[in-house]
């Protein structure tokens, strides 16, 4: 299975990524660049193109220190992998290269973004975050391997420079959020079942660590597309369960309810020693109608029968997504 991939960009109004200048434009401001850093911090890979290693000469490194620790804390290295694609010897005095060595590795390939993606899931990667340039967004897009697009329009006219371009016509706006002058838009692709579980796993990403309990997330989508409720493990209280956590948060008269599906990225408890409520009871008492899950829940506290069990008894859809299994096992290394 290739990995999850992740494209960000920041363009002008206009459309552009840079200028014509030699000299890099920073178009997004500080909290942006703060956010950016703590998307490089949830992936295992970061990829740019030779084109931006020569204009931009980029460490490509977490910046923060706290971002870094809880990498480690989480069995990870400090920074993500820095992928430069290129068919030709990357300048060896390049940043990329030379400084942070100690926090990451950087590997030099080149390949069809298909070729490249197999040779990273060979390595164990299984988050990748495509930074640019155009070329490499054009090519990744254009290829139909980008999973999720976040797009930040800052507030300038550049008039002349590389532009972004390939977007495919069936990219889906999941949210749009103003960050201080910016604009961030953020997409996913592909049938809503893999956007929306996709949206599952990563929310479990935000899990604070545990070393005894799941990272799981969780999304509660109307039939029209609606986002009714999110939720992820540990979110207000240690003994928090995703699904428990997002049906906390529904109205439960909205008639929505009956006809929405819940995405969840493990199997839902169907038995539970911290709390006297599984969360296949709360799906059951949600009157919600169908369970998409990326990842069937290992035997380690569950018994018989599981919660997907139980939910199919009582006549809930169960929809199970292997293809996403490894994204929902990433934040749980640990199990």
């Amino acid at each position: 299975m290739r990995p999850h991939v992740l494209a960000s960009a920041a363009v002008s109004i206009d459309g552009f990524l840079d200028d014509a200048s030699p000299r890099r434009l920073v178009l997004s401001g500080a909290a942006d660049l703060d956010r950016v850093d703590a998307e490089r911090a949830g992936v295992d890979a970061i990829v740019v193109g030779a084109g931006t290693v020569r204009a931009d000469d980029p460490r490509l490194l977490v910046r923060s220190a706290d971002r870094r620790a809880d990498r480690v804390a989480r069995g990870l290295g400090p920074s993500p992998l820095r992928v430069v694609l290129s068919t030709h010897p990357v300048d060896p005095a390049a940043r990329v290269l030379t400084e942070g060595r100690d926090v990451a590795d950087t590997v030099v390939l080149h390949g069809s973004p298909h070729e490249v993606l197999e040779r990273l899931a060979g390595h164990g990667v299984v988050r990748v975050m495509v930074e640019g340039g155009a070329a490499v967004h054009r090519a990744f897009l254009g290829a139909g391997v980008v999973d999720e697009l976040q797009l930040v329009v800052a507030p300038r006219l550049v008039g002349e420079g590389p532009r972004f371009t390939g977007t495919p016509a069936s990219a889906h706006l999941l949210e749009t959020r103003a960050i201080d002058a910016d604009v961030l838009l953020r997409y996913r692709f592909g049938p809503a079942d893999a956007r929306w579980l996709a949206e599952a796993c990563s929310l479990a990403e935000r899990c604070p660590p545990s070393p005894s309990a799941f990272s799981v997330g969780c999304v509660v989508v109307a039939a029209d597309g609606t986002v009714l409720a999110t939720g992820h493990s540990r979110r207000d209280d240690v003994l928090d369960h995703a699904e428990e956590v997002a049906l906390r948060d529904v109205d439960r008269s909205d008639p929505r309810l009956p006809g929405a599906t819940l995405y969840t990225s493990l199997e839902p408890c169907g038995q539970r020693a911290s709390r006297p409520v599984t969360c296949a009871q709360h799906i059951l008492d949600a009157g919600i109608g169908r369970v998409v899950m990326a990842w069937r829940e290992p035997p380690l506290f569950v018994g018989h029968p599981s919660g997907a069990a139980r939910l199919e008894a009582a006549g809930v859809e169960v929809v199970e997504c292997p293809e996403l299994v490894d994204l929902a096992r990433r934040p749980n290394r640990h199990r």
